[in-house]
């Protein structure tokens, strides 16, 4: 679409869940407690799914949440429990600035969900009336996800199967050997 066709609230939110995925991507990677760094991970996926579904991709956003923010996230933290790093360092957040800046986000976005739910939907966003039956009808509903998914990316798809194995395996082989120069 050209540029300025789009409400101002739409445009809005789009970058505001960019800008939020970009810093939390950044404070990800700068945490030195492994624990804050995947919640600040699972934050940057719920903005990434924010983002799909601003994009019309709802099934995007739902598998960003349900795999990634999920199910990978929760065998990260398992990982991170099986290694056993010791005393973790003091949280990130600690005074009340940091409690009263959480406030406040958390009062900006429930005012953000209200005005969208309250928005009317702009005419270039809208689909025309039977469009998704006859979508579903023709192709399924999660066929043009699933086709290039397992046609032309299969390679890449099991790739990153097989590294996270690999890294879990590996998590465990060292958690193991750190057990038992422990025991000694």
């Amino acid at each position: 679409m050209p540029h300025g066709t789009l409400s101002l609230l739409y445009t809005f939110h789009f970058y505001l869940f960019g800008l939020i995925a970009i810093v939390s991507a950044l404070l990800f990677v700068t945490r030195k407690s492994p624990v804050a760094a995947a919640l600040w991970l699972v934050n940057t996926m719920f903005c990434l799914a924010a983002l799909f579904v601003l994009l019309d991709a709802q099934f995007i956003g739902a598998l960003q949440v349900i795999v990634y923010a999920g199910a990978i996230m929760v065998v990260f933290l398992f990982v991170i429990m099986l290694l056993n790093l010791g005393k973790a360092p003091p949280a990130d957040i600690r005074g009340l600035g940091w409690k009263l800046a959480a406030g406040a986000v958390g009062i900006a976005i429930v005012a953000d969900v209200l005005a969208v739910t309250r928005a009317k939907t702009p005419a270039l966003l809208t689909l025309p009336a039977g469009f998704e039956a006859n979508q579903i009808a023709t192709t399924g509903a999660v066929a043009p996800i699933a086709l290039p998914l397992f046609n032309q990316y299969l390679l890449a798809f099991e790739i990153t199967s097989v590294l996270l194995l690999a890294a879990i395996v590996g998590a465990v082989v060292v958690g193991r050997q750190r057990g038992e120069d422990l025991a000694r």
